[in-house]
């Protein structure tokens, strides 16, 4: 089980797009340049985040994309439900019908991972992820969610720009 392309480049998009907005409205064509995601892939996903109500787009020149929902309560399993990114480990898609029809042995094993793998997922917001790539670029402080000061030294790589 792996969290495909289409998760990974959302939550990257989502990424790139929080960082850069205060500078007005991103455009998708200034995130694919960045991120080496095709532009029409990233045309895909941001209709789908779109219509999950987490982007806004901004029409005509100067126009782009705008977060439209704070970065301190968007979720990346929000981001990756969007765009319709299964997370599940079971070969039955919860339908318990694994094997032969019925549930397989393991099934209950895959079920909890899937529900940990949601509440973890679930627990990290876009704020988290947009503090650590700053302070991954800028090599000093960065400030947490909850107002904690952390160091490079104790946070790891989590997103390359």
């Amino acid at each position: 089980m792996r969290l495909t392309t289409k998760g990974r480049f959302a939550v990257t998009a989502m990424i790139d797009l929080a960082m850069r907005q205060d500078d007005g409205p991103v455009t998708l064509a200034g995130i694919s340049e960045r991120q080496k995601i095709s532009l029409s892939y990233l045309e895909q996903l941001f209709g789908k985040l779109r219509r999950h109500r987490l982007v806004s787009s901004v029409r005509g020149p100067g126009g782009g994309y705008r977060l439209a929902k704070c970065m301190e309560e968007m979720t990346v399993a929000e981001i990756i439900s969007a765009v319709d990114e299964p997370l599940d480990a079971t070969q039955c898609g919860g339908k318990e019908n694994c094997q032969d029809e019925h549930r397989c042995m393991t099934h209950d094993l895959w079920a909890a991972l899937n529900s940990r793998m949601f509440d973890y997922l679930n627990s990290v917001v876009l704020v988290e992820l947009v503090n650590k790539q700053k302070l991954r670029l800028a090599g000093g402080v960065a400030v947490l969610q909850d107002g904690r000061e952390t160091s490079r030294e104790r946070q790891p790589d989590m997103v390359s720009a």
